[in-house]
């Protein structure tokens, strides 16, 4: 009889570690349980790709933008957490992706559900607009296009932005249809899985070409290369 209570005992006593460890597995920052997959050391992809390439552009990560989440890039989240009064634990769960600005529910998603079309559509004007600019500047102009679809000001598609009357001049003049290089395809590829260098931007222009003073008056945000954000 003692030997059954015993044994009944452990197998309580194991379900309950199982549980817990299972719960724990699920926690985010600050103990919140995260509605989608965290990113901690092992994992990999575009989206640690987009964390990193945030990092190391704000100052915080120092090593390659490489796709795989090592102790280097749990140091710098540290990092990142500890400046945002974050709870310190390199784990890039919910609030730490909004502090970084990324939705992981939403940038998982949009990853897998976004057309290859659209993302080849963003990369052609990204080329063609923008391919002599730093990589940041190729972001920042897919990110532009990408606000305008959110915003009830334009189009509601990628494809209906690009191609609204005078909105580009490379669709204006033809460039729209040179093929994109890698460079153009990543840079549209991390605009649509969340990175925007913009904050928000609906516009930019070339101070040292742009002939529209509507645009000219507007206030500039940020500057990125040859572009001025607004």
């Amino acid at each position: 009889m003692q030997k059954r209570v015993i044994s009944i005992v452990l197998v309580f006593v194991t379900a309950f570690l199982i549980a817990g460890a299972a719960f724990a597995f699920v926690l985010g920052d600050d103990g919140e349980i995260a509605d989608a997959a965290v990113l901690k050391v092992g994992s990999s992809g575009a989206l640690v790709k987009t964390v990193q390439t945030r990092l190391k552009s704000w100052g915080y990560y120092k090593s390659s933008v490489d796709g795989i989440f090592g102790n280097l890039t749990k140091s710098a989240v540290v990092y990142f957490q500890r400046v945002h009064g974050l709870a310190q634990d390199g784990i890039v769960g919910a609030k730490t992706a909004a502090k970084i600005g990324i939705n992981l529910n939403t940038a998982a998603s949009s990853s897998n559900s976004s057309s290859s079309s659209d993302v080849y559509l963003l990369a052609k004007l990204v080329y063609a607009e923008a391919r002599g600019e730093p990589y940041v500047g190729q972001v920042a102009v897919a990110a532009v296009v990408l606000n305008r679809v959110k915003s009830s000001s334009f189009p509601n598609t990628i494809a209906g932005v690009i191609y609204e009357p005078y909105a580009f001049t490379c669709v204006n003049d033809g460039q729209i249809n040179l093929a994109p290089d890698a460079t153009a395809k990543k840079a549209a590829q991390d605009a649509m899985n969340g990175w925007d260098p913009t904050y928000g931007c609906l516009y930019y222009y070339n101070p040292a070409t742009a002939t529209s003073q509507w645009m000219r008056n507007r206030p500039v945000k940020l500057s990125i290369g040859q572009h001025a954000f607004t």
